[in-house]
């Protein structure tokens, strides 16, 4: 999961702008994504919509698995 929420950010932003860190805690794992403060306004979008839309994608690519995963999104 980590790949594809890799290759989602990386559409949006320079690859050197941004880190991924994966919590994993049993049932739940939470992708935090870090971002220069320069570029963390377009990652999260106009009202937030881009991030809601980036949560809905990975949320449904989990459907299938034992795992539950959320997406944060925070300033580096």
């Amino acid at each position: 999961m980590r790949d594809f929420v890799d290759f989602l950010v990386r559409q949006i932003v320079d690859e050197s702008s941004y880190e991924i860190v994966m919590l994993d805690d049993g049932d739940n794992v939470d992708i935090k994504v870090y971002v220069d403060k320069d570029k963390v306004a377009r990652l999260i979008g106009k009202s937030g919509r881009l991030a809601k839309a980036i949560r809905t994608i990975v949320k449904a690519a989990a459907q299938g698995s034992d795992k539950r995963y959320d997406v944060y999104i925070e300033e580096r």
